[in-house]
């Protein structure tokens, strides 16, 4: 058992390596801004003097009209976290059936999962969570997390890269820092729910047939780091950045903190050497002591020995307590629904720098669908000698938004034809109005307004 454990153990670390490394995948996500690209996409010298103006008009309203495009997802995306979010400080004026509140579940994750997919994160499997988590922090803690505890969990990522880190190691006494390759998450994203508790303690009765009140008690446990405010009822996105790969378990509000091998031979050493010492020497004053005094005294001398070990212990504890919030505090980017918002943002920029990419190059190139392959490469040397930039442009998702907004077409011979930068900006305008008169009724299909009852009995 110890053997397999160590082969799947030095797997996960070899996936890791590859991850970090960037090895198993090049970033899709762009990281310059979209007017940086725009400055250099319609400068003077890559069009027709008398092109120029058209095509930055051009941009702007697709810039204006793909920001549309998300604001109303976000708005989407907002009804259904309604009865969902922590955060809320609104008036509770609807209620709803638990098959309504899966419906609604479901778009929930759903949608921001699809944001983050648009915003170029990369999605980590939590079946194969193992990949990331290690055993010791980066800070020196010694983390622990339940992974069964959750309803929901989705985790992403974007941007893995190894950065140079020092710390103290008993090879040099610690005495001198060393430098360490650091895998680090640039960005990291965590929506989760937790399992009700009844829930969570029949899975464990049914998976290990023990008593329901020791199941109980278990789960308890593991749920004691758990803040009171956090609840079964809601559902948490959190947005954190820089936070490195040793580290991942804080993000989690079920985190355990356990004493590193290292803390608990200190701990165990000072412990028994100052209750030996306390011990020994009471057990010598009581064998002269002549009055009840002097034995009281000798006998207080060694509680006061054993209550400063107990302090010890908690000391350290809180310690890492500290560490791992300040740490965390330095790390977190947004909650909830500022997640939400600042997703659809990014997911916006990054439609709009891929479509102005291919747009480029489709109105200046003839370019045949079946050549799609060699436009994505071009598109990534531009990328590379304009920014030095080496990732993996997604020229299908580009195309596929370009075409559906009537952009570009496919001819009947499969040339891929751009409209000109004046009709582009034609056709977008039309866009718009046609999106006004489809405005779909925003009424809500899930919930019911409660009837007889005064917000304030419900607030």
């Amino acid at each position: 058992m110890p053997a397999e454990k160590s082969k799947v153990n030095a797997q996960a670390e070899a996936e890791a390596a590859e991850i970090f490394s960037g090895q198993d995948r090049r970033e899709k996500f762009i990281p310059v801004t979209p007017q940086a690209l725009i400055d250099r996409l319609a400068d003077p010298s890559a069009w027709p003097a008398d092109k120029v103006a058209q095509v930055r008009r051009f941009f702007m309203y697709l810039t204006n009209w793909r920001q549309q495009s998300y604001g109303a997802r976000l708005l989407e995306l907002g009804r259904a976290y309604e009865p969902f979010s922590p955060d809320s400080d609104l008036l509770v004026t609807r209620k709803y059936t638990d098959a309504e509140r899966k419906v609604l579940e479901r778009q929930l994750v759903d949608g921001v999962s699809s944001l983050m997919r648009q915003a170029n994160y990369t999605r980590i499997d939590p079946s194969q969570i193992d990949i990331i988590l290690t055993k010791d922090s980066h800070y020196g803690l010694d983390l622990h997390v339940d992974l069964g505890a959750f309803d929901e969990l989705e985790i992403y990522y974007r941007g893995a890269v190894m950065r140079q880190g020092s710390r103290r190691t008993a090879r040099k006494f610690y005495l001198r820092e060393e430098q360490f390759d650091l895998p680090v998450f640039q960005r990291l994203a965590i929506l989760f729910k937790l399992k009700p508790e009844a829930r969570r303690v029949a899975e464990i009765v049914a998976k290990e047939g023990i008593d329901p009140i020791v199941a109980r008690r278990r789960v308890r446990k593991m749920r004691g780091p758990i803040a009171e405010h956090i609840n079964s009822e809601f559902i948490y996105i959190k947005l954190f950045k820089n936070i490195p790969r040793a580290d991942l378990e804080m993000v989690f509000p079920n985190t355990r903190i356990r004493f590193r091998l290292f803390d608990k031979i200190k701990l165990g050493v000072t412990a028994s050497g100052g209750l030996g010492v306390g011990v020994a020497s009471t057990v010598s004053k009581i064998a002269v002591a002549s009055n009840p005094i002097a034995l009281a005294g000798a006998l207080a001398g060694l509680g006061g020995i054993a209550l400063r070990q107990v302090f010890a212990f908690f000391n350290q504890r809180n310690k890492y307590m500290v560490t791992m919030a300040q740490n965390l505090y330095s790390h977190a980017l947004a909650d909830n629904r500022g997640v939400m918002t600042l997703l659809a943002e990014r997911a916006a920029e990054e439609d709009i720098k891929e479509e102005i990419l291919l747009y480029s190059l489709l109105a200046k190139e003839r370019v045949h669908i079946s050549e799609l392959r060699d436009a994505d490469r071009a598109i990534e040397r531009y990328l590379s000698s304009t920014f030095g930039l080496d990732l993996n442009f997604d020229v299908e998702d580009a195309l596929d938004r370009l075409v559906a907004d009537g952009l570009v077409r496919e001819m009947p011979d499969g040339t891929l034809a751009a409209l000109g930068p004046v009709e582009a900006a034609t056709r977008i305008d039309q866009l718009w109005d046609g999106y006004l008169d489809r405005l779909a009724d925003i009424s809500s299909t899930e919930g019911v307004e409660y009837e007889g009852e005064t917000p304030a009995k419900l607030s």
